[in-house]
């Protein structure tokens, strides 16, 4: 592993995250299930108004989304950590902060862009009108990466701990609050003719935040797991 350059090494672990996430897909389809299920209890909870239910929906569709995307953070670490992969990883000439930012995106692209890409199901069924879609979406395209840079920091802090499952949602949910409220204010922006573009902004500005404090936290948190 050594011979191969940094670049091409990246492509080659990002390769091999999503060849195993294919292999447990089901991990996969439990987020999705998990969004769409908890999604269409609402309208059982608060009834079936179709116009009650699209003022809600931008904000039934993030709790979901949310709680879809926490839950599955707590095994970004877990597998390697378990068979000693993430020990080779850490001997690996990519840098440690390279592979916590390449774990973020591939929990990304199996997580959080999955369940944006069923957002738009559950937005139509809720009378969401189809204007409100393109902006419903941007905001949850930077609201879940917003989310999986958070879920390595979080499961890199619980790894190897007692009740790691438990911790990752403890220590994450606190800090997605501002990405729900910035998420929702994009739509209902759009929704009152208003311009959703200072949300999203500060979306995309909070995951640039982000980034760089998940480079510095979690392979530190990284380093003592495996010390």
């Amino acid at each position: 592993m050594s011979a191969v350059g940094g670049p091409a090494l990246a492509r080659l672990l990002v390769a091999r995250e999503l060849s195993l996430a294919w292999r447990q897909r089901g991990q996969a389809l439990l987020s999705i299930i998990f969004f769409l299920l908890a999604a269409s209890l609402f309208p059982f909870a608060i009834g079936p108004d179709p116009v009650l239910l699209a003022r809600l929906a931008p904000g039934i569709l993030w709790v979901s989304a949310l709680f879809a995307v926490v839950l599955s953070m707590e095994r970004i670490f877990q597998a390697d950590y378990e068979d000693g992969s993430l020990e080779q990883l850490a001997l690996a000439p990519l840098p440690l902060w390279a592979l916590v930012l390449l774990k973020a995106l591939v929990h990304w692209i199996t997580t959080g862009l999955l369940v944006t890409l069923a957002a738009p199901l559950v937005a139509l069924a809720f009378s969401l009108p189809a204007s409100l879609l393109p902006v419903l979406l941007a905001s949850l395209v930077l609201g879940t990466l917003c989310l999986s840079v958070l879920g390595v920091i979080a499961a890199a802090l619980t790894l190897g701990a007692r009740r790691g499952a438990l911790l990752v949602p403890l220590l994450v949910l606190p800090l997605t609050v501002p990405v729900l409220i910035l998420g929702v204010l994009a739509v209902q922006a759009l929704a009152l003719s208003l311009s959703p573009r200072p949300h999203l902004l500060l979306m995309g500005a909070f995951f640039l935040f982000l980034l760089p404090l998940a480079a510095w936290a979690a392979p530190a948190a990284l380093r003592q797991a495996l010390d």
